[in-house]
């Protein structure tokens, strides 16, 4: 069984002593090659020198997150724009808006979605996307752009019906994470994943967050790592009434084609 996970922080500094030891891990459980996500003017650079350390293996994001959108200057720009000369950024992101936390102020939440949505046109590489509470503005800003992107994937969906299939008729992917396993939260994505369609569907960790709660035993650090989402894709399987190495060859050949991975 081959695992892509579209969306680890592996920058985070809770994987600063022991990431080498994480990957090995991840290679055991099937998994073998990674997105790091670049989410801040910090860690995009680092993601990116994560991926060149580790080539045909790891690859890498950059963008701003909203949460981090008011430190996107015309400065931030141009390091965004010189991170995706480099072939090991595969995608433009993550980056969208979250007005849950609003983190940032909003108008400069718009502002550096947009300077990232102008960048993914000139580039056409793939969007990876964030969106949380923010779904009419979200899409009002995307159309704006019609027909001048390429791909785009929706990461860690944890939304509507409404909102799942607004993306899917607009031909966009969707991404699971260990949400689904939370029966708090995330309930309600168990009916909706039969619906998305395999050549729409990614999974991943969103390590070290999103820790998917229906493992047992629990570790104790509450970390969540790629090792886990081998998980991951057995609870998918099982709510999508699939094999497991189905939804696995499935998920890992569309996550190949849309970021346009080597085989490994």
């Amino acid at each position: 069984m081959q695992l892509i996970d579209i969306g680890a922080n592996l920058t985070h500094d809770s994987f600063d002593h022991d990431r080498d030891a994480v990957l090995a891990r991840a290679r055991e459980a099937g998994v073998v090659q990674m997105v790091i996500t670049g989410a801040s003017r910090e860690h995009s650079p680092l993601a990116l020198k994560l991926a060149k350390q580790h080539p045909g293996e790891l690859f890498a994001t950059a963008g701003v997150h909203p949460h981090h959108a008011s430190e996107y200057t015309a400065e931030c720009d141009a390091e965004m724009r010189d991170l995706h000369t480099h072939a090991e950024v595969v995608a433009v992101g993550e980056c969208g808006l979250d007005y849950f936390r609003d983190f940032s102020p909003r108008p400069a939440q718009r502002r550096a979605f947009e300077m990232q949505l102008q960048i993914a046109a000139e580039t056409r590489k793939p969007l990876f996307l964030h969106q949380r509470d923010a779904h009419a503005d979200f899409m009002s800003m995307m159309r704006n752009f019609d027909g001048r992107l390429g791909p785009a994937v929706v990461h860690c969906f944890t939304g509507t019906r409404e909102e799942m299939f607004d993306y899917l008729d607009r031909d966009w992917h969707i991404g699971i994470t260990g949400w689904l396993c939370d029966e708090r939260r995330g309930q309600h994505l168990r009916e909706l994943v039969r619906h998305i369609p395999a050549n729409r569907l990614m999974i991943e960790t969103d390590a070290p967050y999103l820790l998917p709660r229906t493992i047992r035993p629990a570790p104790s650090h509450r970390r969540n790592e790629p090792m886990f989402l081998a998980h991951i894709v057995e609870e998918l399987a099982r709510d999508r009434g699939e094999e497991v190495a189905t939804t696995a060859a499935t998920t890992t050949a569309t996550a190949r084609a849309f970021f346009r991975l080597p085989e490994r």
